[in-house]
């Protein structure tokens, strides 16, 4: 075996082949052609004298030796990530990158606003955001291809013991009626009431969906008493749902501030009633955090983690005014084996 059998771009595939599934898929993320990519491995493992996949499934399986290498690849590629940008950070914030990320609900109509502000201030800090679920989110990460995230669902444990992880904000879920419900000529609703209105969730398989049925039940309703009338996949498609009148809906208040300033949805405040969930900063304590990060931290955090601040003002049930929401589209799907749009 050669003093260096593999190449930076080897591991890159290698990586890229796990996460996506496939070979094809690997390729297509990767801007290249599926037989480069087969070629690349075929090669690697000619160079190691292993097998690093198990071909017999359809889909790519790692072997023994491919799980072993892998445990490499990713500390290798995390440690050339870091060496890049600690030569950026020579510049002193003139220039450099800044990658990070968050869970969809955050990624969707909070984090636009943050990247936003911190280009005012950094023009020339080139920014990525990646927007998954809360548990691909935290992986990416651990992994180093993520500098930092807010996310607003669980992390599986072994992340929690890995990750540093720090409550941010608050963010509270609203209750909001077509504008021409009977109810909507309400300022103020019990809980009763609740009961007998029609809702519009998310997929009860949903990660997001179980979570707010807990923080409901947590709040004193009882969630089996509710009629379901539609269960939809997306916060947009609900959205649009109780615009056209087919229901009400609990919705994060940092998802609804354009439809309420425009008047197409109510929010009345409901009796005894408040559902709140804790968004959560996470970085990776061992990884070298680079002069953009500091300065998203310092400049930027501070200013959303207020709810006062005038950037991240909702509207309230009286009909405060407020700020438009700046909307990107989700970069990936949720994962399928947990949706989630938290």
């Amino acid at each position: 075996m050669a003093d260096l059998p593999f190449t930076l771009d080897q591991l890159r595939i290698l990586r890229a082949i796990v996460s996506e599934g496939s070979f094809k898929k690997a390729a297509d993320s990767l801007f290249v052609t599926q037989p480069a990519v087969s070629l690349q491995i075929q090669n690697l493992e000619k160079q190691l004298e292993v097998s690093l996949f198990d071909r017999g499934g359809r889909k790519a399986q790692l072997t023994e030796a491919g799980h072993l290498l892998l445990g490499y690849c990713d500390r290798i590629l995390s440690q050339c990530h870091e060496a890049c940008r600690a030569l950026d950070d020579l510049h002193n914030l003139k220039g450099g990158s800044l990658v990070v990320g968050a869970s969809q609900t955050t990624g969707t109509y909070l984090m636009p606003r943050m990247i936003g502000l911190f280009r005012q201030k950094y023009p020339d800090v080139a920014v990525q955001l990646h927007v998954h679920s809360t548990r691909r989110t935290g992986w990416s990460v651990a992994n180093g291809q993520i500098d930092l995230a807010i996310i607003g669902g669980e992390l599986p444990a072994e992340l929690n013991d890995l990750l540093q992880v720090v409550p941010y904000a608050n963010d509270e879920l609203a209750l909001v009626l077509p504008v021409k419900h009977p109810l909507a000529r309400l300022l103020e609703l019990s809980k009763e009431d609740l009961y007998r209105l029609g809702f519009v969730c998310l997929d009860a398989q949903s990660t997001t969906r179980k979570m707010v049925d807990q923080l409901l039940a947590r709040s004193g309703l009882d969630v089996q008493r509710l009629r379901i009338e539609m269960e939809l996949n997306s916060l947009e498609a609900i959205k649009n749902a109780v615009q056209s009148g087919l229901g009400a809906a609990f919705l994060p208040v940092v998802s609804i501030e354009r439809e309420l300033n425009a008047g197409t949805l109510h929010r009345p405040s409901v009796v005894d009633l408040q559902v709140r969930r804790q968004l959560k900063l996470i970085s990776h304590p061992a990884r070298y955090c680079s002069r953009a990060s500091e300065a998203f931290r310092r400049d930027v955090l501070p200013v959303f983690a207020s709810p006062d601040s005038p950037l991240r003002q909702s509207r309230s049930p009286q009909g405060a005014a407020t700020q438009g929401a700046a909307k990107v589209e989700p970069l990936v799907d949720e994962d399928p084996q947990a949706p989630s749009q938290g």
